[in-house]
C-alpha cells in the first residue's frame, strides 16, 4: 500500500486574508470554511453542495471546484473525480497537487499506467514537485524497483528539499540496504521537519536500532562498525590529483564513527550522546566541513552551543528505548524543558540554497 499526502487545497485559500476581496469572494469564502467542516464530519454531499455555491460566486477560483473532485475522490466516486480532475489541470491557477490527485484517482480506479502517464506528465511542468516524485517512487516502491524509488526520493529531497516525505521513504530504504550511511542522515533530517508525528516516532526507533545493530563490540575489546559497503572510487579523466578526496562515506563518517565509539563498552542512549558528541567534534577539529559540507552537521552544532545537545540526543533516540528516556527525563528535566523551549523556536534552516542530499559528495 502506498502512503499519499493529499492536502486540501482550500485550507490555503482560506488561510488568506479577506481584505482586498470582494463580497462575493468573501461569501464564498464563508461557504467554504462551512464546507470543510462538512466534508471533515462526513457529510461528502453537504459539503459539494456548499462547494458548488461558492464556485459560482468566485469562479476564477481554482480551490472550490478542486475540493469538489477532491470530495468526490474522498466519496470513492473515481470516475466522477478523475472527469473533474482533468478539467482542472487545464486551470490557469493549476499546481502539482492537481496532477498528484488525478493519477491518485486514476490509480486507485485499477488504472495504474494512466496514473504512471500522469505523474510523469505533471514532473514535465512542474519538475521542482517533491510530491509528484514522492508518488513516482512509491509506484516504484510498490513494484518492488527500490532503486528506481531511491531516484525519485531523493529527486524529490533535491528539488525540494523542505518536503518531509521523501526523506522518510529514502531513509528507511537506506536503512534496510547495506548503505545505512545516508538512512541516518536523511533520517535525522526528516525528524527536523516533520516533529510529533508517528513517522517521526518510527524512525527514531530506526535511528537507534540501527547504531545498535551495525556498532559490535567483542569480549577481546575490538570494535567494528558497519555502515557502508560501498568501497568503489571513481576518478575522472584528467581529474586533479591534488583535488582527490574519498567517499563521504569511507573517508569521513566510518572513521570519524570509529574513533567516537573510542571507550564505550555497550550501545545505549548515554552511550549514543557520547559517541555522537565526539563525532560531530571531530568533524570540525578535522575541518571536514570544508570538503564535505553538511548542514546537518552544522546545526547540531547549533545545538551544541546552545548548550542543549544532550538533549537533542535523546530526543532524537528516544524510541529505542523508552525506558532509559523516561528515566533520563526524570533526571533531566528543566534541561529538556529548556530544549524544547530552543527546539521549537529554532528549527533547522533548509531551502533551495541550504539543503544536503547524498550527491553533493560527487
Amino acid at each position: 500500500m502506498r502512503f499519499r499526502t493529499i492536502i486540501t487545497l482550500l485550507i490555503f485559500a482560506l488561510s488568506t486574508s479577506i481584505f482586498g476581496k470582494t463580497e462575493d469572494q468573501r461569501k464564498a469564502q464563508e461557504l467554504g470554511t462551512k464546507a470543510i467542516k462538512q466534508m471533515d464530519a462526513g457529510n461528502i454531499s453537504g459539503a459539494i453542495e456548499l462547494l458548488e455555491e461558492s464556485t459560482a460566486l468566485d469562479p476564477e477560483s481554482i480551490f472550490y471546484p478542486y475540493e469538489i473532485a477532491y470530495a468526490h475522490y474522498l466519496n470513492k466516486e473515481y470516475k466522477v473525480a478523475i472527469d473533474l480532475f482533468n478539467e482542472l489541470i487545464k486551470h490557469p491557477q493549476c499546481i502539482d497537487r492537481i496532477y498528484q490527485m488525478l493519477g491518485n484517482a486514476y490509480d486507485m480506479n485499477n488504472d495504474l499506467e494512466k496514473a504512471i502517464t500522469v505523474y510523469d506528465l505533471g514532473l514535465h511542468k512542474f519538475p521542482a514537485s517533491g510530491i509528484l516524485n514522492l508518488e513516482r517512487g512509491g509506484i516504484e516502491y510498490v513494484k518492488g524497483n527500490d532503486q528506481v524509488a531511491l531516484e525519485y526520493y531523493e529527486k524529490g529531497i533535491q528539488v525540494a528539499p523542505q518536503f518531509p516525505s521523501n526523506y522518510y521513504w529514502a531513509s528507511k530504504l537506506y536503512l534496510s540496504s547495506t548503505e545505512k550511511v545516508w538512512g541516518m542522515l536523511y533520517g535525522e533530517i526528516f525528524m527536523n521537519l516533520e516533529r510529533g508525528s508517528k513517522r517521526t516516532s518510527e524512525i527514531s526507533k530506526l535511528l537507534y536500532d540501527t547504531y545498535k545493530s551495525q556498532i559490535k563490540f567483542t569480549s577481546e575489546g575490538s570494535r567494528s562498525i558497519d555502515f557502508s559497503r560501498s568501497s568503489t572510487i571513481t576518478i575522472k579523466p584528467g581529474a586533479d590529483p591534488g583535488k582527490f578526496k574519498l567517499p563521504f562515506e569511507i573517508g569521513v563518517y566510518e572513521p570519524l564513527l570509529a574513533f567516537s565509539i573510542a571507550g564505550e563498552k555497550s550501545i545505549n542512549l548515554d552511550a549514543l550522546h557520547r559517541i555522537r558528541a565526539r563525532f560531530l567534534a571531530s568533524y570540525y577539529t578535522r575541518d571536514f566541513q570544508k570538503d564535505y559540507p553538511n548542514i546537518l552537521f552544522d546545526y547540531q552544532r547549533e545545538i551544541k552551543n546552545s548548550g542543549h545537545l544532550e538533549a537533542y540526543n535523546h530526543w532524537l533516540l528516544m524510541k529505542g528505548d523508552d525506558g532509559a528516556f523516561k528515566k533520563w527525563i526524570r533526571g533531566n528535566n528543566e534541561a529538556f524543558k529548556k530544549f524544547a523551549t530552543w527546539f521549537g523556536k529554532n528549527p533547522i534552516e533548509i531551502d533551495s540554497e541550504n539543503k544536503f542530499h547524498r550527491r553533493q559528495y560527487n
